[in-house]
């Protein structure tokens, strides 16, 4: 989270709406562990990692529902996963991903 902080207050002071998304539980094999995360602009503009790259797309995408919507949600990404196939989560494992509009 720590990672995040600079580009957060730079968009806190620019008045824009961010999203946050933390991994919040791994099954099997994952590329973060618990605890990492990643922020959302409301332009798109995005810091910080929850899958390395191979999600991160689709985790864009939750992120501005919720910023349009103001609802949190938990979201999964697993190998099965028709989604997370397609965008590439090669690691075997389900990750799981807490996402919510961050309340400045």
């Amino acid at each position: 989270m720590r990672e995040l902080l600079n580009d957060l207050d730079r968009w806190r002071r620019q008045g824009k709406r961010v999203a946050i998304a933390r991994v919040v539980d791994i099954e099997g094999s994952g590329p973060r562990a618990p605890g990492a995360a990643m922020a959302v602009s409301e332009d798109g503009q995005v810091t910080g990692s929850v899958s390395g790259g191979c999600v991160e797309g689709a985790v864009v995408e939750a992120a501005l529902a919720a910023l349009d919507s103001g609802e949190r949600a938990v979201h999964s990404f697993g190998y099965s996963d028709d989604d997370a196939f397609a965008v590439g989560l090669p690691c075997g494992g389900t990750i799981h991903l807490y996402v919510e509009r961050l309340d400045w």
